[in-house]
């Protein structure tokens, strides 16, 4: 077998002259007669297979000079797919020499012009070495189901202002005790997310960063709904949001487990939360502010100017598929500036306030001020198994 494996590749690459002579000297070692010869050859499966040579010229985008920034701009835009990531070169390039260094011409073009097909080519031995989910800690509160309205069907996806909001718990693997919570909200129509921490399940929390939210929102907010939690779905927001005398809000609620019914907060949970503060116990109340520092500041910038996302346009039944179609990527900054129910003024604040920064730069401050949170809650952990560890011995 070790003989037969060593003569499988050059037979297989021979030319009919050269199979003959090769025929001959395996007949010549192990006896075989000649057709036996053939057929083993021809059945043969080699332990390794014969790598196949690609045809056609080289590739154009498979070199270092272009792999390098294209790795480095998916890992700071958070390994987003490929066509995500095709929307955000155009976006982030332009920051790319204040980090890095400056890219030659003809680099920048190819990456301008690259297709999402060849980025998975190109990206794909790397996206391997770059591969528990949590508990549901929703308690519902049935004190207002029959005041508010139940809203199954998305509501008009083209005008901002219609919010969906959900609560992400860090409580790591046991419910019992006080721990923060981030509280989620996000624009269906433009996909503008904001994100609050609060201390424990607390409904005035909740409440106060609601309020906070809607002053730092660039539009006003014209619907609001929720799950059934008793975090979301409480009297204060109830009448914070019904009780006005102008302008009031629609107030609805999802059905209940049905989590369909707020598919598009359920989404952000995963991609901005979760993805980047993990699954972890954050039981120390002095995280909550550095949380919120940093929900204020760097990660909403990052994420809405920098981030783009895909939105569903339609979804129609033939025979019985289900066909989706979705828009190109874009960021929700982009969707905001794009909207004809943003004013012209509050388009042209956004516009100054992206000239102001840098992706790189939020991308790294995002990473310092996750690490601090975790450094902060690890000592804190630390000093709690010590005072759990003394009682131990003095019981003892």
């Amino acid at each position: 077998m070790e003989y037969l494996n060593s003569i499988f590749l050059r037979y297989k690459k021979a030319n009919r002259k050269q199979k003959s002579v090769i025929l001959n000297e395996f007949c010549a070692n192990c006896g075989y007669h000649r057709k036996h010869a053939i057929r083993v050859l021809r059945t043969f499966k080699r332990f390794a297979k014969p790598k196949l040579k690609k045809r056609g010229k080289h590739s154009i985008y498979n070199t270092p000079a272009l792999i390098l920034p294209l790795k480095r701009i998916w890992l700071a835009a958070h390994l987003p797919c490929s066509k995500n990531l095709k929307a955000v070169l155009p976006i982030w390039l332009p920051f790319y020499a204040e980090e890095f260094e400056p890219l030659a011409q003809h680099v920048f073009d190819l990456l301008t012009r690259i297709s999402a097909s060849t980025i998975d080519r190109i990206l794909k031995p790397i996206k391997i070495k770059y591969r528990g989910r949590g508990k549901s800690c929703t308690k519902p509160g049935s004190l207002l189901r029959n005041q508010i309205p139940i809203k199954t069907d998305q509501w008009n996806e083209f005008r901002p202002g219609f919010i969906e909001a959900d609560t992400v718990h860090h409580c790591g693997e046991s419910t019992e005790g006080q721990y923060a919570i981030t509280v989620n909200y996000t624009d269906i129509a433009s996909q503008w997310t904001e994100q609050r921490a609060v201390w424990g399940k607390g409904q005035q929390g909740v409440f106060k960063q609601t309020k906070k939210v809607e002053k730092s929102l660039p539009f006003a907010i014209l619907g609001f709904d929720c799950d059934n939690g008793g975090e979301l779905l409480n009297l204060h927001i109830f009448k914070y949001f019904t009780g006005r005398k102008t302008g009031s809000v629609q107030y609805t609620r999802s059905r209940a487990y049905k989590k369909n019914d707020n598919s598009h907060i359920e989404q952000k949970n995963w991609t901005h939360v979760r993805q980047w503060l993990g699954y972890s116990r954050f039981d120390n109340p002095k995280v909550v502010m550095l949380i919120n520092g940093l929900y204020t500041s760097e990660w909403r910038f990052y994420h809405n100017f920098f981030c783009p996302s895909v939105k569903l346009i339609e979804k129609k039944r033939v025979a019985s598929k289900i066909i989706k179609r979705y828009d190109k990527p874009q960021t929700p900054y982009q969707r905001l500036i794009a909207s004809s129910h943003i004013c012209e003024l509050t388009k042209q604040k956004l516009k100054e306030q992206f000239k102001t920064l840098n992706p790189f730069k939020l991308r790294k401050a995002i990473e310092a001020k996750i690490e601090k949170i975790h450094v902060l809650q690890r000592k804190f952990n630390f000093k709690n198994k010590q005072k759990f560890n003394q009682k131990q011995l003095q019981l003892r």
